[in-house]
């Protein structure tokens, strides 16, 4: 994984890149400044027998460690690619876009948010947590404006919690933002939902979605997210 800055008070997730295919029988971790976190762990599969797939024996010492075994998903076909979804958290989503949310403990906001009181006192604000972009040619006479979309959930077959994906779009001059909004009078939802998918892949070479990028992401309904000019997203409506 390549260096990456944390924020306090939170637990992070993150998916490995370039592992597929490959064996490792040691974990790494450097801390930058020297500091401490709580604990590690890392989900992978465990190979048959004692061998790694070079054929090298591996060494144990004392007990085995045993990690939460992820969670079981069908055998896809030989084209299919299975990726995890991992709770949203700003750091793990930097390299897309940013994160919107309230953060009630101040620490805990990305790394240089200046965050003032406002009004008389019985609120906080956060300032410019994502700022808007746009790069329309002048002649385009593009506008920015505010949309709704009224989603239905995702559908659960016989205990099937994949979704797969079939369409990705971009906007190619523009950055993008997505607030969930909940119940209430008038037009509000009965049931609001508590999550939401979130999919995303960054642009390659030959201007199409760049598969070995492709992440997925689970967001709660307290986070807005705001994707970066030109981030292939999933299309779903």
């Amino acid at each position: 994984m390549p260096r990456t800055k944390l924020g306090p008070h939170r637990q992070h997730y993150f998916q490995l890149e370039n592992v597929q295919g490959r064996a490792y029988t040691h974990v790494k971790l450097t801390v930058y400044p020297d500091g401490g976190i709580k604990r590690v762990r890392i989900i992978g599969t465990k190979l048959d027998g004692d061998e790694t797939a070079s054929g090298h024996k591996i060494r144990t010492q004392g007990d085995p460690v045993v990690a939460p075994s992820p969670i079981p998903v069908p055998a896809a076909p030989s084209n299919t690619t299975i990726i995890p979804v991992l709770p949203l958290t700003p750091e793990a989503f930097t390299p897309f876009g940013q994160v919107i949310q309230g953060y009630a403990d101040h620490n805990a906001a990305p790394r240089g948010t200046r965050i003032t009181p406002a009004n008389q006192g019985s609120a906080s604000k956060l300032h410019k947590l994502a700022l808007l972009t746009s790069s329309y040619p002048a002649q385009a006479g593009a506008t920015s404006g505010l949309s709704v979309y009224r989603c239905n959930p995702l559908k659960i077959v016989n205990g099937d919690r994949t979704s797969e994906i079939k369409m990705l779009e971009r906007h190619p001059f523009t950055n993008q933002a997505f607030i969930p909004m909940g119940g209430g009078p008038g037009e509000g939802l009965e049931t609001p939902g508590r999550a939401y998918l979130v999919v995303v892949a960054k642009n390659g070479p030959d201007d199409r979605p760049d598969l070995k990028t492709l992440r997925a992401f689970v967001a709660s309904a307290a986070q807005g997210i705001v994707y970066n000019t030109a981030i292939w997203r999933e299309y779903r409506c």
